[in-house]
């Protein structure tokens, strides 16, 4: 959770001012959180009351905001010339100790010491190379992932609202859809998420710690393996969706059971 993000969620937490709940809700929505028992929980109100919030300040919560889309995009990094590419570095690697050689010609110790910490900057590149693409597809799938289990729960309230002009059929029918898009979306993570928790990198010597905190020092985002089993998580978000689906089909089933009855 970003600082603004969890500042926006305290302030709410500690609204008192009648008047502010909904700018407050209008806050922390635009400044990430967009889940909405999240919000509800924060405010101490109902799900429908958020909802209704949100429209008093202008917000469709239907869309989440744009700044929640994560880009996949990345450009591998270098480290003093290397890429961390097995074959690209050798000739680098040669040169630097070539040269540091020439510059210290009495000082063998100085020599191995340095073509350890270079050996350590190749290593650590490319550990970094490696993962932080996979951690940024995961991102990507995890915000769509969310970001349809967030829909099922708009999909589901639409079907009681009482405001609503559009036929009860084809709103469950989107509710229907929704689920379906979650559970798919669910099973994508889950594809994105196992590659990056298949990255292991030993952090069994100081000169990989140094060279790690060179690539943050140097500007690049700092990254963290993957510890969670995607399998068991996706296991349980889609135990959860379907066991909610299922209760929520008996709902359903009575509503359209009485208004059947009604019409005869």
């Amino acid at each position: 959770m970003s600082t603004t993000r969890a500042e926006a969620m305290d302030a709410l937490r500690n609204w008192s001012a009648p008047g502010r709940r909904a700018e407050l809700i209008a806050a922390a929505w635009k400044a990430g959180e967009t889940n909405v028992s999240a919000l509800a929980e924060a405010a101490r109100i109902s799900r429908p009351t958020v909802y209704a919030d949100l429209r008093d300040q202008g917000i469709d919560p239907d869309h989440r905001p744009k700044g929640n889309t994560v880009t996949t995009t990345f450009a591998p990094i270098s480290l003093e010339g290397l890429t961390g590419s097995a074959h690209g570095d050798g000739d680098v690697l040669r040169e630097a100790v070539h040269r540091f050689r020439a510059e210290h010609p009495d000082d063998n110790k100085a020599g191995v010491q340095e073509m350890g910490r270079l050996m350590a900057i190749h290593e650590t590149v490319g550990w970094y190379n490696t993962i932080r693409p996979k951690l940024q597809e995961e991102q990507a799938a995890r915000a769509e992932r969310d970001r349809t289990l967030h829909l099922v729960e708009i999909r589901w309230e639409a079907l009681a609202d009482p405001n609503s002009r559009g036929s009860f059929l084809h709103g469950h029918q989107a509710y229907v859809r929704a689920v379906h898009d979650a559970r798919a979306a669910i099973d994508a993570w889950k594809e994105k998420a196992i590659p990056a928790t298949e990255v292991p990198f030993a952090w069994d010597r100081s000169e990989r710690n140094t060279a790690y905190e060179q690539i943050v020092a140097a500007g690049h985002p700092p990254v963290e393996a993957l510890t969670i089993d995607p399998a068991a998580v996706a296991e349980q978000l889609r135990e959860t969706l379907d066991q909610a689906h299922a209760r929520r089909k008996e709902i359903v089933a009575e509503t359209l059971g009485l208004a059947q009855s009604a019409n005869q």
